[in-house]
Protein backbone atom coordinates (compact mmCIF):
# COMPACT_ATOMS: atom_id res chain seq x y z
CA UNK A 1 0.00 0.00 0.00
CA UNK A 2 1.29 3.64 -1.04
CA UNK A 3 1.94 5.41 1.81
CA UNK A 4 0.50 8.98 2.19
CA UNK A 5 3.59 11.28 0.76
CA UNK A 6 3.36 13.80 -1.61
CA UNK A 7 3.12 12.30 -5.56
CA UNK A 8 6.13 13.14 -7.69
CA UNK A 9 4.94 16.12 -10.28
CA UNK A 10 7.08 15.09 -13.99
CA UNK A 11 6.72 16.52 -17.18
CA UNK A 12 4.21 14.67 -19.91
CA UNK A 13 8.01 13.74 -21.26
CA UNK A 14 8.99 11.89 -18.18
CA UNK A 15 5.99 10.10 -17.81
CA UNK A 16 5.24 8.23 -20.60
CA UNK A 17 9.28 7.42 -20.49
CA UNK A 18 7.92 4.64 -17.66
CA UNK A 19 5.73 3.28 -21.26
CA UNK A 20 7.45 0.49 -23.05
CA UNK A 21 7.35 -1.30 -26.13
CA UNK A 22 4.50 -4.29 -26.21
CA UNK A 23 2.83 -2.81 -22.74
CA UNK A 24 -1.15 -1.96 -22.18
CA UNK A 25 -2.18 1.32 -21.77
CA UNK A 26 -5.88 2.39 -20.36
CA UNK A 27 -7.03 6.17 -21.88
CA UNK A 28 -9.48 7.87 -19.94
CA UNK A 29 -11.99 10.20 -22.73
CA UNK A 30 -15.47 10.33 -24.22
CA UNK A 31 -15.09 11.98 -27.32
CA UNK A 32 -13.13 14.99 -27.30
CA UNK A 33 -14.03 15.25 -23.33
CA UNK A 34 -11.61 13.89 -20.39
CA UNK A 35 -8.79 12.79 -22.79
CA UNK A 36 -5.31 13.65 -21.23
CA UNK A 37 -3.87 15.04 -24.25
CA UNK A 38 -1.09 16.47 -22.81
CA UNK A 39 0.07 12.56 -22.15
CA UNK A 40 -1.15 11.50 -24.79
CA UNK A 41 0.82 13.61 -27.49
CA UNK A 42 3.73 13.03 -25.59
CA UNK A 43 3.33 9.33 -25.91
CA UNK A 44 2.78 9.83 -29.94
CA UNK A 45 5.73 11.48 -29.87
CA UNK A 46 7.74 9.22 -28.06
CA UNK A 47 7.65 6.40 -30.55
CA UNK A 48 6.54 3.54 -28.26
CA UNK A 49 5.04 0.77 -30.16
CA UNK A 50 3.78 -2.28 -30.08
CA UNK A 51 0.73 -0.79 -27.46
CA UNK A 52 -2.15 -2.54 -26.69
CA UNK A 53 -4.90 0.30 -26.48
CA UNK A 54 -7.55 0.04 -24.26
CA UNK A 55 -10.06 3.21 -24.37
CA UNK A 56 -13.98 4.10 -24.74
CA UNK A 57 -13.18 5.16 -28.17
CA UNK A 58 -9.96 5.65 -30.43
CA UNK A 59 -10.73 9.53 -30.40
CA UNK A 60 -10.15 11.00 -33.83
CA UNK A 61 -8.71 11.06 -37.71
CA UNK A 62 -10.84 12.33 -40.77
CA UNK A 63 -9.78 14.94 -43.19
CA UNK A 64 -9.84 17.77 -41.44
CA UNK A 65 -7.28 16.10 -39.06
CA UNK A 66 -5.65 13.24 -40.70
CA UNK A 67 -2.92 13.12 -38.15
CA UNK A 68 -5.50 12.31 -35.40
CA UNK A 69 -6.19 13.80 -32.22
CA UNK A 70 -5.88 12.50 -28.64
CA UNK A 71 -4.89 8.77 -28.93
CA UNK A 72 -6.37 9.14 -31.99
CA UNK A 73 -2.59 9.54 -32.51
CA UNK A 74 -1.01 6.29 -31.71
CA UNK A 75 -3.30 4.80 -34.32
CA UNK A 76 -2.75 7.30 -37.07
CA UNK A 77 0.73 6.54 -36.14
CA UNK A 78 1.00 2.31 -36.14
CA UNK A 79 1.61 2.68 -32.70
CA UNK A 80 -0.77 -0.08 -31.51
CA UNK A 81 -0.76 -3.44 -32.02
CA UNK A 82 -4.38 -4.30 -30.51
CA UNK A 83 -7.41 -2.08 -29.23
CA UNK A 84 -10.44 -2.99 -27.10
CA UNK A 85 -12.84 -0.14 -27.49
CA UNK A 86 -16.82 0.33 -27.57
CA UNK A 87 -16.60 2.84 -30.79
CA UNK A 88 -14.32 3.62 -33.21
CA UNK A 89 -15.92 4.64 -36.40
CA UNK A 90 -14.91 8.34 -35.96
CA UNK A 91 -11.05 7.64 -36.49
CA UNK A 92 -10.62 5.89 -39.95
CA UNK A 93 -7.62 4.49 -39.58
CA UNK A 94 -8.85 2.01 -37.04
CA UNK A 95 -10.71 0.54 -39.19
CA UNK A 96 -8.09 0.67 -42.27
CA UNK A 97 -5.99 -0.86 -40.28
CA UNK A 98 -8.01 -3.33 -39.19
CA UNK A 99 -9.50 -4.70 -42.59
CA UNK A 100 -5.57 -4.62 -43.70
CA UNK A 101 -4.71 -7.39 -40.86
CA UNK A 102 -3.01 -4.92 -39.16
CA UNK A 103 -4.65 -3.95 -35.88
CA UNK A 104 -6.41 -6.74 -33.61
CA UNK A 105 -10.19 -5.14 -32.38
CA UNK A 106 -12.15 -6.06 -30.00
CA UNK A 107 -15.12 -4.26 -29.62
CA UNK A 108 -17.52 -4.60 -26.84
CA UNK A 109 -20.77 -3.14 -25.55
CA UNK A 110 -19.72 -0.09 -23.56
CA UNK A 111 -21.72 -1.00 -20.26
CA UNK A 112 -19.50 -4.22 -20.77
CA UNK A 113 -16.56 -2.27 -21.08
CA UNK A 114 -16.98 -0.17 -18.01
CA UNK A 115 -17.86 -3.55 -15.94
CA UNK A 116 -14.56 -5.05 -16.79
CA UNK A 117 -12.97 -2.36 -15.96
CA UNK A 118 -14.25 -2.33 -12.46
CA UNK A 119 -13.94 -6.34 -11.82
CA UNK A 120 -10.20 -5.59 -12.89
CA UNK A 121 -9.87 -2.77 -10.60
CA UNK A 122 -11.66 -4.53 -7.66
CA UNK A 123 -9.95 -8.14 -7.99
CA UNK A 124 -13.00 -9.60 -9.46
CA UNK A 125 -12.93 -12.63 -11.89
CA UNK A 126 -15.67 -11.51 -13.87
CA UNK A 127 -19.27 -11.19 -14.05
CA UNK A 128 -22.30 -13.01 -16.23
CA UNK A 129 -23.93 -10.35 -18.98
CA UNK A 130 -27.16 -11.11 -21.57
CA UNK A 131 -25.89 -8.62 -23.58
CA UNK A 132 -24.69 -10.18 -27.23
CA UNK A 133 -26.21 -13.24 -26.36
CA UNK A 134 -27.14 -14.95 -29.92
CA UNK A 135 -25.11 -12.64 -32.16
CA UNK A 136 -21.96 -12.63 -33.71
CA UNK A 137 -20.35 -11.06 -29.70
CA UNK A 138 -20.60 -14.52 -28.25
CA UNK A 139 -18.59 -16.56 -30.76
CA UNK A 140 -15.69 -17.67 -28.95
CA UNK A 141 -16.74 -16.52 -25.61
CA UNK A 142 -17.71 -19.03 -22.29
CA UNK A 143 -21.29 -18.74 -21.49
CA UNK A 144 -23.04 -20.10 -18.45
CA UNK A 145 -27.14 -20.61 -18.22
CA UNK A 146 -28.86 -19.82 -14.83
CA UNK A 147 -32.33 -20.21 -13.80
CA UNK A 148 -32.87 -20.92 -17.83
CA UNK A 149 -30.91 -17.73 -19.02
CA UNK A 150 -27.94 -17.40 -20.88
CA UNK A 151 -24.82 -15.39 -19.98
CA UNK A 152 -22.11 -14.10 -21.38
CA UNK A 153 -18.96 -14.59 -19.40
CA UNK A 154 -16.90 -11.61 -19.87
CA UNK A 155 -13.21 -11.24 -18.26
CA UNK A 156 -11.80 -8.00 -16.06
CA UNK A 157 -9.75 -5.53 -17.58
CA UNK A 158 -6.44 -4.36 -16.33
CA UNK A 159 -3.51 -2.32 -18.01
CA UNK A 160 0.00 -2.08 -17.01
CA UNK A 161 -0.40 1.99 -17.13
CA UNK A 162 -3.15 4.12 -17.19
CA UNK A 163 -3.14 8.17 -18.54
CA UNK A 164 -6.21 9.47 -16.77
CA UNK A 165 -7.00 13.24 -16.93
CA UNK A 166 -8.77 14.71 -13.55
CA UNK A 167 -9.41 18.78 -12.82
CA UNK A 168 -7.29 19.14 -9.97
CA UNK A 169 -5.31 17.01 -7.58
CA UNK A 170 -3.60 17.81 -4.39
CA UNK A 171 -0.30 17.20 -3.62
CA UNK A 172 -0.83 13.67 -2.11
CA UNK A 173 -2.55 12.95 -5.61
CA UNK A 174 -6.25 13.08 -4.27
CA UNK A 175 -8.38 13.25 -7.38
CA UNK A 176 -10.95 15.80 -8.14
CA UNK A 177 -13.10 16.27 -12.14
CA UNK A 178 -15.45 18.51 -13.65
CA UNK A 179 -19.03 17.13 -14.91
CA UNK A 180 -19.05 14.47 -17.92
CA UNK A 181 -15.21 14.72 -17.96
CA UNK A 182 -15.11 12.25 -15.49
CA UNK A 183 -16.73 9.46 -17.93
CA UNK A 184 -13.74 6.33 -17.37
CA UNK A 185 -11.00 8.40 -15.83
CA UNK A 186 -12.03 7.52 -11.53
CA UNK A 187 -12.43 3.61 -12.69
CA UNK A 188 -9.31 3.27 -15.02
CA UNK A 189 -7.40 4.44 -12.17
CA UNK A 190 -8.49 0.92 -10.16
CA UNK A 191 -7.27 -1.06 -12.72
CA UNK A 192 -3.83 -0.31 -13.99
CA UNK A 193 -0.62 -1.26 -12.46
CA UNK A 194 1.13 2.69 -12.81
CA UNK A 195 -1.47 5.63 -12.54
CA UNK A 196 -0.29 9.17 -14.12
CA UNK A 197 -3.35 11.60 -13.89
CA UNK A 198 -3.04 14.76 -15.91
CA UNK A 199 -4.60 18.07 -14.21
CA UNK A 200 -5.32 21.80 -14.22
CA UNK A 201 -3.36 22.72 -10.70
CA UNK A 202 -2.32 21.42 -7.68
CA UNK A 203 -3.42 22.48 -4.35
CA UNK A 204 -1.85 21.98 -1.04
CA UNK A 205 -3.51 19.03 1.08
CA UNK A 206 -6.85 20.10 2.85
CA UNK A 207 -7.83 22.79 0.32
CA UNK A 208 -9.84 20.07 -1.91
CA UNK A 209 -13.23 19.62 -0.30
CA UNK A 210 -13.14 16.09 0.86
CA UNK A 211 -16.62 15.21 -0.29
CA UNK A 212 -15.37 15.77 -3.68
CA UNK A 213 -12.91 13.68 -3.87
CA UNK A 214 -13.68 10.73 -6.19
CA UNK A 215 -9.95 9.08 -7.03
CA UNK A 216 -8.03 9.01 -3.62
CA UNK A 217 -4.37 9.23 -3.73
CA UNK A 218 -3.42 5.71 -3.40
CA UNK A 219 -4.03 5.07 -6.20
CA UNK A 220 -2.12 7.57 -8.23
CA UNK A 221 1.56 7.62 -8.96
CA UNK A 222 2.48 10.49 -10.59
CA UNK A 223 0.54 13.98 -11.48
CA UNK A 224 1.29 15.82 -14.99
CA UNK A 225 0.33 19.36 -15.40
CA UNK A 226 -1.60 19.76 -18.53
CA UNK A 227 -0.12 21.61 -20.89
CA UNK A 228 -1.16 24.33 -23.65
CA UNK A 229 -2.00 22.20 -26.66
CA UNK A 230 -5.90 23.74 -28.51
CA UNK A 231 -7.54 20.15 -26.94
CA UNK A 232 -5.84 20.22 -23.94
CA UNK A 233 -7.05 23.59 -23.22
CA UNK A 234 -10.89 22.84 -24.02
CA UNK A 235 -11.54 19.79 -21.46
Amino acid sequence: MKKTIPRPVISAEKAVSFIRDGMSVMVGGFNYGGIPYTLVDALAESGTKDLYLIANDTAYANDEHPEGIGHGKLVVNGQVRKVTASHVGLNRETGRLFNEGRLDLELVPQGTFVERIRCGGFGLGGFLSPTGVGTIYEEGKQTLEISGKKYILELPLRADVALIRAYKADTWGNLVYIGTNRNFNPLMATAADFVIAEVDEIVEPGELDPDCIVTPGILVDALVLKGDGYYASRT
